[in-house]
């Protein structure tokens, strides 16, 4: 052929595979123009473009035309054929007479000759071009070498779709920190952030699950998890400490990501499906707060690159945390007398009224003991105020440490306190609150040298009224009647009697 020929010849094909990576961002379109060149100049049996997978050290078949048993997504391991050489060794590997050569990987039958061929982006191999025809030595130096230079335009379309699909995917993931960020920010309950979380991050990112677990002590504890994958616990599941990706997270104080957690040593499954997981740990000003869980249904599920934007969301979630939790000490704030260290009455009215809400929904029952300390104008104008407040801190403190959890015990006002037992009948709060009279007579006050004692009334749900304002009354009543009598004594609404001291 005239060298000028063979020249132009040249030119044209580089200029259309030029050409055709300038066309598109669309890796797959692109790699099948070029293939399609390739094949409309060159008698050939098969064209295959295969990109490199780091992680599993094989080529996976991305594009291809002609005759051949390689469909897209089939791997070839780095360690064989003449691809696996011309990935390894980094240079092009011709094999004139494949049944010469014990490289030879079949995949057409009938092929002579193959020609591999490294795509390389700044020294680094992206994957390779092969090239097959069924005549032995059909590949003279001067076509090795325009392949060669076909090889390059595939290289660069591979790594301008590289580019392309990382702009998009970081333009995606700011997208998607922005969003957290919006609902996060305006949600000052716990349980409604933590939903809102789960909810958002299963929306903008691609897994299956999302979990929030929280510090509890040296461990912690699934307070949130939302998504399509099979829990293996039940209720409120707790890791103890360096139990499980989350746990090792939290310890280190950044992010574990396994994407065969089968293969990862102390995993524990926390869900039936899960084949990778990411671990963000939950960090504010250096106080470890928690743990971010995003659990895949898919080996090989997160990318390196994922990593920074889950953290920049766990960072928003961590401070929305952190919100939430300084609004529940405000708030707790505004519920809990100064003094004495109870709830105060703004929050017995607001628990008085949900307590007779669900009593009356499902036929319960509630008891109200109202008490106030004998004399205790006398003791606070005798021994002054500052060891009057002791001894309303010292009875608080017997009346929350006698009643059971569930119980309520607030500072009603002055030396006046206000007890919801829920689920108790008037005849259990009688004895009850006998039973905390005769504790606050029996303790030694420090400094006091007149007894301290109580007068309590006790009212029951729905036996003296069916309204907040009708059992208080009742309850005022009967601690009337225990004053009247005598002080130091007990009264019930219901019973209409006494019980005195002993």
């Amino acid at each position: 052929m005239d060298p000028l020929l063979e020249t132009t010849r040249k030119i044209a094909l580089v200029n259309d595979a030029s050409q055709a990576v300038l066309s598109s961002v669309d890796l797959d379109e692109v790699l099948h123009q070029i293939l399609a060149i390739i094949r409309d100049h060159f008698p050939l049996q098969s064209a295959t473009v295969l990109l490199l997978d780091k992680a599993k050290q094989n080529l996976v078949v991305r594009a291809h035309l002609g005759h051949s048993q390689l469909e897209p997504g089939f791997r070839v391991p780095v360690e064989k054929g003449l691809t696996g050489a011309a990935c390894r060794l980094r240079q092009p590997i011709y094999a004139a007479d494949v049944t010469k050569d014990p490289r030879y990987f079949p995949n057409a039958p009938g092929t002579g000759s193959e020609l591999a061929i490294p795509l390389t982006v700044r020294d680094e191999v992206r994957g390779v071009l092969d090239l097959q025809c069924k005549p032995e030595d059909a590949f003279d130096p001067a076509t090795i070498d325009l392949f060669t230079l076909l090889a390059t335009q595939a290289s660069m379309a591979v790594e301008n779709a590289r580019v392309h699909a990382l702009e998009r995917r970081r333009g995606a993931q700011l997208e998607a920190i922005n969003a957290v960020a919006r609902q996060t920010t305006a949600v000052l309950d716990l349980d409604e952030l933590l939903t809102v979380v789960c909810n958002a991050l299963l929306e903008w990112f691609r897994v299956d699950h999302v979990a929030v677990l929280l510090a509890e002590g040296e461990g912690v504890r699934l307070r949130a998890h939302q998504g399509r994958l099979t829990p293996n616990f039940t209720g409120s599941a707790a890791l103890a400490p360096g139990e499980g990706l989350c746990s090792r997270a939290l310890a280190a104080g950044r992010s574990v990501l396994e994407n065969d957690v089968h293969n990862s040593v102390g995993y524990f499954p926390g869900f039936q499906e899960t084949q990778s997981e990411m671990c963000v740990p939950l960090i504010f000003f250096g106080e470890k707060l928690g743990v971010l869980a995003l659990d895949s249904a898919q080996k090989d599920a997160f990318e390196p690159e994922d990593q920074r934007p889950l953290e920049s969301v766990a960072d928003i979630c961590a401070a929305a945390i952190q919100n939430t939790n300084h609004f529940d000490r405000m708030k707790q704030l505004a519920y809990v007398d100064g003094l004495t260290g109870i709830h105060n009455r703004r929050f017995f009215e607001m628990r008085i009224v949900e307590e007779l809400e669900r009593a009356g929904r499902f036929q319960g029952r509630i008891a109200i003991i109202m008490a106030d300390i004998d004399h205790f104008k006398k003791l606070n104008d005798e021994f002054g105020h500052l060891l009057g407040d002791e001894v309303l801190r010292s009875v608080s403190s017997i009346l929350r440490q006698q009643l059971r959890k569930m119980d309520l015990v607030c500072r009603y006002g002055g030396d006046e306190f206000a007890i919801v037992a829920p689920e108790t009948s008037g005849a259990n709060a009688l004895r009850v609150a006998e039973k905390l009279r005769r504790q606050v007579e029996v303790h030694v006050y420090p400094g006091v040298a007149l007894p301290v004692t109580i007068s309590c009334g006790v009212a029951e749900y729905p036996v003296n009224g069916m309204s907040r304002d009708e059992i208080m009354a009742a309850a005022d009543r009967a601690l009337y009647s225990a004053k009247q009598a005598g002080r130091n004594r007990v009264a019930s609404a219901t019973l209409k009697k006494e019980v005195s001291a002993s």
